[in-house]
């Protein structure tokens, strides 16, 4: 089996943050939050990371972090684009969205072979999950169904106290593996508590605090891009039509047709570690001061 690659998707802009959070530095040395990932990436095994990036974005990308790393580890880029699109079909006019995560992934075809974890950019996940996604990638293949697996962590580990934010709510079976998600696009803590709401804060829904959550940390077989292949061409065909310029192929949609299909397993690994991440200009600080403690425990060095 090839050794796994980790992809990291760093293709939004962000647009609650304002700009391109994934290259806002997050302590006096100028790493940024894909620095840290990468350190412990490297730690656990993985010897390749593919950045998805917008074309655009490409030189101040590499000045950030791209050239930094490169002698490290090797780093290829993939571009996730608009007209990235299968023939016969054509941009919505007026279209600037990028198309969701699932085709951001696929946008990956032509660079990747074997497994793979998948990350967001601009998420610190802690260094016991690339371990945990690494070992399950390098000991498991497919048989008779793909053997996916995604590293999840308890929702209070995982929410801000500046805004709301978008999770996926896990469930999973007694064996550990992964039965659906539910997706909640709008949940809010509120002291103690977790609240959702569907329909613009009218009416609020608790969800436990203990819930296990999806943050996009993501482990496949390369079979994954023939079926995100097919997926993206029923959504481009059915979904897109009704909602022309914000609909989006997102990645654990595609796993969930998967699963509930059974042509897919996703074996579920906790996480105990507290994620951090810049949803909002506001959540800045409790990162710095976040990597700053880890450093202070011997977890990084200085420099790196």
């Amino acid at each position: 089996m090839k050794k796994p690659t980790l992809v990291i998707m760093a293709a939004g802009m962000g647009s609650r943050y304002g700009g391109l959070k994934q290259i806002d530095p997050i302590d006096k040395q100028g790493h940024i939050i894909m620095d840290f990932s990468i350190y412990d990436a490297m730690e656990a095994g993985f010897e390749k990371v593919v950045f998805i990036i917008k074309k655009a974005n490409e030189a101040v990308f590499k000045e950030s972090i791209g050239n930094r790393v490169s002698n490290k580890v090797q780093v290829e880029y993939v571009y996730q684009e608009l007209e990235k699109l299968p023939a016969g079909y054509s941009i919505p006019q007026g279209r600037e969205k990028p198309f969701g995560t699932g085709h951001a992934i696929l946008c990956c075809k032509e660079v990747l072979d074997g497994p793979f974890a998948v990350i967001n950019a601009d998420d610190y996940y802690g260094k016991h999950a690339y371990q945990a996604i690494y070992d399950y990638l390098v000991n498991h293949e497919d048989d008779e169904k793909y053997r996916y697996t995604m590293v999840g962590y308890a929702l209070k580990n995982t929410l801000t106290e500046n805004g709301h934010v978008a999770r996926g709510i896990c469930k999973t079976d007694r064996n550990g593996f992964l039965a659906g998600i539910d997706e909640r696009t709008h949940i809010e803590k509120r002291g103690n508590q977790a609240l959702f709401t569907e329909d613009d804060g009218k009416t609020w829904t608790e969800v436990s605090m203990d819930s296990t959550v999806s943050m996009n940390m993501w482990g496949f077989s390369e079979s994954i891009l023939k079926e995100l292949e097919i997926g993206f061409t029923d959504f481009l065909k059915n979904d897109l039509p009704q909602n022309p310029q914000k609909a989006e192929y997102f990645l654990p949609f595609a796993v969930d047709a998967l699963l509930q299909s059974g042509k897919a397993s996703v074996q579920v690994l906790t996480s105990m570690d507290k994620w951090y991440g810049v949803t909002y200009k506001e959540d800045k600080e409790m990162v710095v001061n976040a990597i700053a403690r880890l450093k202070q425990q011997g977890l990084y060095p200085e420099e790196f």
